[in-house]
């Protein structure tokens, strides 16, 4: 692998669809075709280390949801970006995949060039999201009111959640509170520990559900 490139593996039933990607990702510069798969069984048997650095999910794969494909593909590689990109913008599914350890949700009917971005944001620890996705998981989790957990976190830890929560990147995060990014992964190291989860948007996903921030 060369490792100055960006690695995507696609995971899409429909043919048309997964070519287009897969044009996609080879016609454009610093991207390259990890591979393609058309169901969770021929993802979980293919994807293996050395890993791609971002795995595009389609949720409606037929026998087996993309989310419980990103369920098995994170069991065995817990670090493994994936992000869902999918024609479904219902409160369940973006919920669901969220929960499953998606690092991301994209609809289909963005620009092209929008989503090179998002994997390319995904690569560099964002939690890229469609506009109108990110608004509908902020509204959706002011109207989840568990019993109000701190996790000792500090008032820096609670800032750099909040960053995340709005789609930065550990570089946008380090840029915007002016500290390293080497700060920013030891805070997050931390902020891993203290919840008790494994990646970015498991700590997004219950920083918002214990209404943290």
């Amino acid at each position: 692998m060369n490792h100055t490139d960006i690695y995507v593996a696609i995971v899409e039933d429909d043919p048309d669809v997964r070519m287009g990607l897969s044009t996609l990702i080879n016609a454009t510069d610093g991207f390259r075709l990890y591979g393609s798969y058309d169901s969770c069984d021929k993802a979980v048997h293919d994807i293996l280390p050395p890993l791609p650095h971002v795995v595009l999910m389609d949720i409606n794969l037929g026998k087996t949801s993309g989310i419980n494909c990103v369920k098995k593909l994170r069991q065995s590689y817990p670090d493994l970006t994936i992000i869902m990109l999918t024609v479904y913008e219902d409160n369940d599914r973006i919920f669901a995949s969220l929960q499953a350890g998606a690092s991301g949700y994209l609809l289909k009917k963005m620009p092209l060039e929008m989503i090179t971005s998002a994997i390319e944001e995904a690569s560099n620890g964002g939690v890229p999201m469609t506009p109108v996705i990110a608004h509908k998981v902020l509204n959706l989790f002011k109207t989840i009111v568990p019993p109000v957990q701190n996790f000792n976190l500090t008032h820096r830890e609670k800032e750099i959640l909040h960053e995340l929560v709005r789609g930065s990147s550990y570089k946008m995060v380090a840029r915007d509170l002016n500290i390293g990014i080497e700060t920013v992964r030891t805070h997050m190291k931390h902020i891993y520990e203290k919840l008790h989860v494994h990646s970015k948007s498991e700590a997004v996903v219950k920083a918002l559900r214990n209404r943290i921030l």
